[in-house]
């Protein structure tokens, strides 16, 4: 059989993909085995591939194929999300670029012109999952905004404002001036930013005094309504009943008192403007403040503002204080360090805006998300993070569901001429409904007019795990009653909240039960100087290119030796240089058993019968471990304890051990077992590396079409045969102390050693012709003296011997045997202290205490010994 020279990996990766997908591999229907689900983390339709969805994937990709092998019937529904601000911003720069202002269109030119970029464009991240190896069943992909989601999304909306959950209000919400639309608490990124902190006076009314504030925003004095003092504030108690005039604008506004005022902060006294701040807006409400909206939606002054009407917020802010100043009423500035929030879609500052929105009452639906989660009913890995779940959702407010965007699902709120609403999940509904509200039968779709708001991009995907089953259009189809709950969610700890929690409380509204069974939470990827990684830094590399450099295979190891759940992952590009290198590793250790001359009349050595008896106990024994790691989501241990079994157990040892004489055949047995131990290798190395396994799987013996190594078992965990396990041990031992002795001694492997063994241990017997093959001894010979003009060494406190004739070195091995003697003295004494310390000895685990007596034990046998050996080269 002719076997390339090196791995190619982009030639392989292409030929198998496209296999497993003429065959259906990945394809998944409901039927008697139990099912393996995971629904994908829908990115947003405009994006690609980044490290991020590299590491979320590659685990979700590993978990399935793992399923698959262990006989469940896998499904990972793949998909993407409509991400309504996102897109819209895309589409409007896309307009603008062609010359066209979005408010010269009306929504239905809009949302073509968006459906073209979305069918132009939307969905290229899915083709990039797909060179990642991604076994998703891909007739199963979704999209938030398909007829039957967004019909989905619209039925839940009628539901519960029926039950009186949604409810429309003005409130104060976070507003994006540039993406013009509210956004929710989660979406504000809060950043430390240099400010200053600018000093104002306020004359008071009838008097020549004034009462200083200090403040971050001096362009929202033009909205004042109030200044605000602690009434425990002995400063300024000859300032009750008071007023002061506001800068500028000459407003004269009240002095008012409540404890909210931090006494350290700035003056002690605060300038309230109820209309662009949060807790302002709560004072305003409580004292029955006039509120002043002095910003339009773009951040520009308004009218109300009286002064810098059209410019923008932080144009006025540099112009203000030349006014403030020839006014009179600037004291001073400071430097100051505060945070300010940002707009997680478009980095705009957020505004504080009073609106008319839509809100889902969230109070009532959180409670029975905590208690899964908090009981453990849903595992979120790792359990760090039930104190932050636990913290959101005792501290939950309702949620703004609306947007004032076109792209998404359209609130179905429709207004009625004397401007009453109905909320129907279609034109016809709502027309009915209307009738009966109104008294008039006359009544047409035409009289009403829908609200122009969308509904936020996670109230569509807050139904992810039911409504790609269709579950909630059907809510008792077969699909839905096989596939949900889910089994694991793989996904990042920052979207714990706004959309994790949010499955969890639809899951149990609309299927009464747990969306998922356990949360994967990923740490962010960040490069090796700890920074995250991003465009703007530069320092994130293209997944593709990674791809096209190191092979896919090379990539997903790369990924996961560094990721442990719910850890930062510290990438550096040398990690997937590691798993090309381990991919070569695996390709040339298959192509050396490939290249071995087989003899059918020969015998069986018992080098190589030992060999292979020890290579399938460490086989089962590390197939139990990753049994284990699995189960407690240790997936980058599990990944280091099959890389460790192939190039530490298999390729360093076992292959040496079996490997025949030069130019000299091998026998059937071994190389039949090997074929096999490789077999078993190649299917615990799947889930990880899937291309590079298929095709050696495929090369390593004759294989029918249709066959495939990710529809094969994974490989059964055997029987452990500890004293073979122990005693290999033992022997690699006694193999690297001979090592030593040809290295330090410059003796040629070519020339054969004598080796006398002391009192011969147990161990040895067990193992003593994998030593002599591997160290090339010429004799073995079992002693009951220490043996005199010989070079000695010690495994556990067993003794060897290899005479040396005249070419030892006498003082040198002293020197060497005064040197060990010295440590182990040293580490006695060490130990001692521990055995000696009573609340160590009666608090520590029995076992522990047992291990350094073990230790005593063994470190004074060892220094008999080697004064023993002492004596013999005195």
């Amino acid at each position: 059989m002719e076997i390339a020279t090196k791995y190619q990996a982009q030639e392989v990766e292409k030929k198998w993909y496209q296999y497993w997908l003429d065959n259906g591999f990945f394809k998944s229907i409901p039927d008697e085995r139990e099912a393996y689900t995971i629904v994908i983390p829908p990115p947003n339709v405009t994006g690609v591939l980044h490290m991020g969805h590299m590491l979320n994937n590659t685990i979700q990709d590993i978990l399935v194929r793992r399923a698959r092998m262990i006989g469940k019937n896998a499904c990972w529904v793949p998909g993407t999300d409509h991400a309504s601000i996102a897109t819209e911003a895309k589409v409007v720069a896309k307009l603008k670029a062609e010359g066209i202002d979005k408010n010269t269109l009306t929504r239905e030119q809009f949302l073509e012109h968006a459906w073209e970029w979305k069918e132009k464009h939307g969905g290229i991240i899915l083709e990039q999952l797909k060179k990642l190896g991604a076994s998703c069943d891909w007739d199963r992909t979704k999209f938030t905004m398909d007829p039957e989601m967004t019909e989905s999304v619209i039925k839940v909306f009628v539901d519960l404002y029926n039950k009186g959950l949604i409810y429309r209000g003005i409130r104060m919400i976070n507003w994006d001036s540039q993406a013009l639309t509210a956004v929710s608490d989660e979406e504000v990124i809060y950043k430390e930013v240099q400010s200053k902190l600018y000093y104002l006076r306020y004359k008071i009314v009838g008097e020549e005094n004034y009462v200083t504030i200090a403040t971050t925003r001096p362009e929202t004095i033009l909205g004042d309504t109030a200044i605000c003092i602690n009434p425990n504030d002995t400063r300024f108690t000859h300032l009750k009943n008071k007023k002061v005039i506001v800068p500028l604008v000459n407003r004269e506004v009240p002095i008012i008192f409540d404890e909210y005022v931090d006494m350290e902060f700035g003056t002690g006294a605060l300038k309230i403007t109820p209309a662009h701040d949060i807790n302002d807006y709560e004072i305003g409400i409580k004292h029955r403040l006039e509120s002043i909206n002095i910003f339009n939606d773009d951040g520009t002054l308004s009218e109300k503002a009286e002064l810098f009407i059209g410019i923008d917020r932080f144009e006025v802010r540099k112009a203000i204080i030349p006014e403030l100043e020839k006014s009179g009423n600037l004291v001073k500035i400071e430097d100051y360090v505060n945070k300010v929030g940002f707009s997680e879609r478009t980095d705009s500052v957020i505004e504080p805006k009073l609106s008319m929105q839509w809100f889902l009452k969230m109070e009532d639906l959180a409670k029975p998300a905590l208690e899964v989660v908090m009981s453990d009913s849903i595992q979120l890995v790792p359990a760090k993070f039930k104190n932050t779940y636990r913290h959101w959702m005792e501290n939950v407010r309702d949620w703004n569901i609306s947007r004032q965007l076109w792209w998404g699902q359209r609130i179905p709120a429709y207004y009625l001429p004397d401007g009453t609403f109905v909320v129907a999940e279609n034109d016809e509904k709502a027309v009915e409904l209307a009738k009966i509200a109104s008294g008039n039968n006359l009544l047409t779709i035409n009289d009403l007019v829908q609200d122009e708001d969308v509904l936020d991009t996670w109230f569509s995907s807050w139904l992810w795990p039911v409504s790609v089953f269709d579950g909630i259009r059907n809510p008792d189809n077969n699909e839905i009653k096989y596939y949900y709950p889910t089994n694991d969610l793989i996904t990042a700890p920052e979207i714990l909240f706004f959309w994790v929690a949010r499955m969890i409380i639809a899951g149990q509204e609309y299927q009464g039960e747990k969306p998922f069974n356990n949360v994967y939470l990923t740490g962010i990827v960040r490069d090796k100087l700890g920074r995250k990684m991003s465009k703007s830094l530069g320092n994130s590399p293209d997944p593709l290119d990674l791809i096209a450099k190191y092979g896919a295979d090379g990539v997903r190891v790369g990924m996961m030796l560094c990721s442990p759940a719910g850890n930062d992952l510290m990438f550096d590009e040398a990690l997937t240089e590691q798993g090309r290198n381990f991919s070569n590793k695996i390709w040339n250790a298959f192509r050396l058993v490939k290249s071995w001359e087989v003899d059918l009349s020969i015998d069986q050595p018992e080098h190589s019968k030992k060999a292979i008896q020890w290579m399938t106990s460490k086989m089962d024994e590390v197939i139990a471990q990753l049994d284990d790691q699995f189960e407690k989501f240790r997936i980058s241990d599990a990944l280091m304890s099959v890389y460790k079994l192939f190039w530490d157990e298999f390729s360093s040892w076992y292959l040496e051990i079996i490997k025949p004489e030069y130019q000299k055949p091998i026998d059937a047995e071994t190389i039949k077992a090997t074929n096999l131990i490789f077999d078993k290798l190649l299917r615990i190395l799947h889930p990880f590396m899937p291309f590079l396994t298929e095709e050696l799987w495929q090369l390593l013996e004759e294989r029918k079409d249709g066959e495939s190594i990710m529809i094969t078992s994974m490989p059964k965990i055997g029987e452990v045969d500890a004293s073979i396990l122990n005693s290999f041990e033992f022997a690699k031992q006694v193999i690297t102390e001979l090592r030593t002795i040809r290295k330090e001694k410059n003796i040629s492997m070519r020339e054969g050693l004598v080796l006398k063994v002391l009192n011969n241990p147990f161990e040895f017997p067990l193992q003593k012709e994998v030593i002599s093959k591997i160290s090339n001894l010429s004799g073995v010979e079992m002693v009951e003296q220490p043996v005199e003009g010989a070079l000695s060494f010690m495994v556990s406190t067993n003794e060897f011997y290899v005479p040396m004739g005249d070419n030892l070195d006498v003082e040198a091995e002293i020197i060497k045997i005064d040197e060990e003697i010295k440590y182990l003295q040293g580490f006695l004494v060490s130990v001692e202290k521990k055995l000696s310390n009573d609340k160590f000895v009666n608090n520590a685990p029995a076992q522990v205490v047992e291990v350094e007596r073990k230790k005593h034990q063994d470190a004074k046998e060892k220094i008999a010994s080697l004064l023993k050996q002492k004596e013999t080269l005195v």
